[in-house]
């Protein structure tokens, strides 16, 4: 189980990373030219906004004392959410796919990262926001894996039955 400074720790280092997916999703947005990916990107930064409030309302430590101004801060350029998507963008081969690949990728580590610490609390409280975001998590990835079937024109999921039956 987490100490209580250990805990601390990790609830400030999730309400980090709900920022730096955040930033990550408005780059994503400005450099992508599809507009339905676009309104994904966008959306999503919206939800890590709010993730990023769900932990701060079990934060009790003194770092951030006020959120909004804390997520309005410029992206932190060390975080592997903004490097990978700056190296991503530099290469002449960007495009929605692989900013959607790395989206995929990050959502789906975040969700793992979650749930390790979910059993590693002992509040359940605490355990419950934990496990509430990796469930987020989740759909993220599922929204983002779903658009980009479509985009790669893959059979999406609500034609699966008509496209097996044909």
């Amino acid at each position: 189980m987490l100490s209580n400074s250990d805990l601390s720790k990790a609830i400030l280092d999730s309400i980090q990373t709900e920022k730096n997916a955040m930033d990550f999703y408005r780059l994503a947005a400005r450099q992508t030219q599809h507009n339905e990916v676009r309104r994904i990107f966008n959306l999503l930064a919206a939800e890590e906004m709010e993730h990023a409030h769900s932990f701060f309302s079990i934060y009790e430590g003194t770092e951030i004392e006020d959120l909004d101004s804390f997520l309005d801060q410029p992206p932190h350029l060390e975080s592997n959410w903004t490097e990978d998507l700056k190296k991503l963008i530099s290469q002449p081969e960007f495009d929605e796919r692989r900013a959607m690949e790395l989206a995929m990728e990050k959502e789906q580590a975040l969700e793992q990262q979650l749930l390790k610490l979910c059993d590693r609390i002992s509040n359940p409280k605490v355990q419950e926001i934990f496990r509430q975001n990796a469930e987020w998590t989740h759909n993220h990835y599922l929204l983002i894996e779903s658009e980009y079937a479509r985009l790669m024109r893959m059979v999406h999921e609500s034609e699966m039955d008509t496209f097996v039956r044909e």
